[in-house]
């Protein structure tokens, strides 16, 4: 594994023990015709309240990584720790954010999220747990459409209430799995900024899957590249030297876009061409 450009401007300094260690992992299945390796020799340590992006072909195991962090899965051989702490099983400490929204659809948006607070938080007063989640409604621009169910939704309002139900239960690591995929290019963008300003205020540690170069650059302190499938594994990671806040402020609307800025600065042209060079060259998918 190779990591590329100097380290971000504005990380934190690591830690001896990291927040979140990947150390060791392979993953593999039994199947008819013999065992199938998904993953093989994976370390990756995250440093509390980073942002982190995982690029990679269809098959190279981006969702089986996440899914061992988010606990839906062990690993064969390695360990994967959060605060030193094996990962074995499902927690509200890592909440999942999926593309197809996962959402009850018999309830509404405001539903959606008080009842993963209530499960979460059941020694809470009620009190609380409606301002919880009014709080998250709020935070993510939905209070006006708060009573309605998800087909009366469009998709980005959808993903909102997605994002608001993940949040509202406090988790120490926010995961990711390609949330802006289904949405247009101008809801995606919208979004993306929301939820930089979400990081920006919470300083949750967020792991996210993309197969977007310029949505990883946008948004990530590291881009995390994987080789194909099968025996995938970390090939190389992108440090990304842009300084934040990356979105828009919402103060200053009036003034051009950090986003603009930063596709500007010609590193991001040259973080660019490694990571197509590396997915579209070195490790480009064999159809």
């Amino acid at each position: 594994m190779q990591t590329l450009n100097s380290t971000p401007l504005d990380t934190t300094t690591q830690i001896n023990s990291p927040f979140l260690e990947i150390k060791n992992v392979s993953k593999v299945y039994p199947t008819p015709t013999g065992n199938y390796t998904v993953l093989e020799n994976v370390d990756l340590a995250v440093t509390e309240g980073e942002f982190v992006c995982l690029i990679g072909h269809s098959g190279c195991g981006k969702s089986t990584l996440l899914n061992m962090i988010s606990g839906f899965t062990e690993p064969t051989t390695g360990i994967v720790n959060l605060e030193d702490n094996p990962i074995v099983e499902p927690g509200p400490d890592r909440m999942v954010v999926f593309q197809n929204y996962a959402l009850l659809p018999w309830k509404t948006a405001y539903e959606n999220v008080y009842l993963a607070v209530q499960t979460v938080f059941p020694k809470l007063p009620p009190a609380e747990w409606k301002a919880i989640t009014d709080e998250h409604i709020d935070m993510v621009g939905l209070t006006e459409a708060a009573d309605k169910r998800p087909n009366e939704l469009s998709g980005g309002m959808k993903q909102r209430v997605s994002i608001a139900r993940a949040l509202a239960i406090r988790p120490k690591v926010l995961i990711l799995d390609e949330p802006f995929g289904a949405l247009d290019p101008s809801t995606r963008e919208e979004l993306q900024d929301e939820l930089l300003a979400i990081w920006r205020d919470h300083k949750i540690t967020v792991l996210m899957i993309t197969h977007d170069i310029d949505e990883a650059l946008y948004l990530a302190d590291r881009v995390v590249m994987m080789t194909n499938g099968p025996a995938a594994t970390i090939g190389e990671i992108l440090n990304l030297p842009f300084s934040r806040p990356r979105n828009r402020s919402r103060m200053m609307d009036s003034r051009p876009r950090n986003r603009s800025r930063m596709m500007e600065d010609p590193r991001y042209y040259e973080l660019r061409n490694e990571a197509l060079d590396f997915l579209y060259r070195r490790y480009a998918h064999e159809d």
